[in-house]
């Protein structure tokens, strides 16, 4: 079984790639024919694509009773967006910064995981906690398709035809498709060795759920995206926190472990690190890659001692 297993956690890798890839191609196209910037289309459209296994999984973990799977899944996917995914993809291409996306969404990104904090430092995430979570993702997904009515100007990309919608959606439907697959295999194979849920869902499950972000954001920055690739990163991570955690929460309450306080607080520090950055440079430079590819790392290792 273990081994049957890894065959198909290869087989979910590649289907991720080539998922991202159509999906990234759709995404761009279609965001040239209605005049919608890359970073916004990012923000909204593929972060929410590539936050769709981190939405099921969590919440579905939530149904059963296992809150550890839920908040390490959110917390490990967001560390490893923000460690190995942006540090690893500004490793092969250095990633343009906007003062757009330092202002608005990073700040944001910054007070959504300080919320979080703040309400998981009782040890438990209630049903009003979470909805203010997912009443705030909402207002920040209608303030996007606000601004992104501004007539500001759409990333370069090549001529929009109707079967770039069909790409989008096929891409994304493969990239979900693979998420599932590779998250149950590694969950599986990981089982069999006996380590705890929240080493399960900080390392096993969050890297699973976080392959669609890097698999795509990896693509896009290999198109010249760089607007859509950073812009994914920060909104998946801000849809994790408000909109995964938030309907997990109302769904049914999370209790937080010393664990989860402990992750989060990590999070937040390197949450703070990236924002730093962002506002600092006008790119995520490889040495700033690799001291976040460093750092998340060292989280893992802490974990996994």
């Amino acid at each position: 079984m273990v081994l049957f297993d890894a065959l198909l956690v290869g087989v979910a890798v590649v289907g991720l790639w080539v998922g991202a890839d159509q999906f990234v191609a759709g995404a761009a196209r279609t965001a040239r024919r209605l005049g919608v910037p890359g970073l916004v289309v990012g923000l909204t459209v593929v972060a929410f694509g590539t936050s769709a296994p981190e939405f099921v999984v969590t919440v579905d973990a939530a149904l059963v009773g296992r809150a550890d799977v839920s908040v390490a899944n959110v917390v490990g996917s967001n560390v490893l967006n923000l460690g190995f995914i942006l540090g690893g993809v500004a490793l092969v291409q250095a990633l343009a910064t906007t003062r757009t996306l330092v202002r608005r969404d990073a700040t944001l990104l910054v007070g959504s995981t300080a919320l979080l904090l703040g309400f998981a430092a009782d040890g438990r995430l209630g049903r009003v906690e979470g909805a203010v979570m997912f009443a705030s993702l909402l207002a920040y997904l209608a303030y996007l398709v606000r601004a992104g009515n501004g007539g500001s100007t759409a990333d370069g990309a090549g001529s929009f035809h109707w079967p770039d919608v069909g790409r989008l959606v096929g891409g994304l439907a493969v990239v979900i498709g693979a998420g599932h697959l590779l998250v149950a295999s590694a969950v599986d194979i990981a089982g069999s060795v006996g380590v705890s849920e929240w080493v399960i869902g900080l390392t096993v499950v969050a890297a699973g759920t976080s392959l669609p972000e890097f698999a795509t954001s990896l693509a896009a920055a290999r198109r010249g995206r760089t607007g859509i690739s950073t812009g994914n990163l920060l909104g998946s991570c801000i849809f994790n926190v408000l909109g995964v955690l938030g309907l997990a929460a109302v769904v049914r309450p999370l209790p937080v472990g010393p664990s989860g306080v402990e992750g989060t607080t990590w999070l937040l520090g390197t949450v703070v690190l990236v924002a730093v950055i962002a506002h600092t440079e006008t790119v995520v430079s490889r040495v700033e890659g690799a001291l976040l590819v460093a750092l998340n790392a060292a989280n893992w290792l802490l974990n996994l001692a």
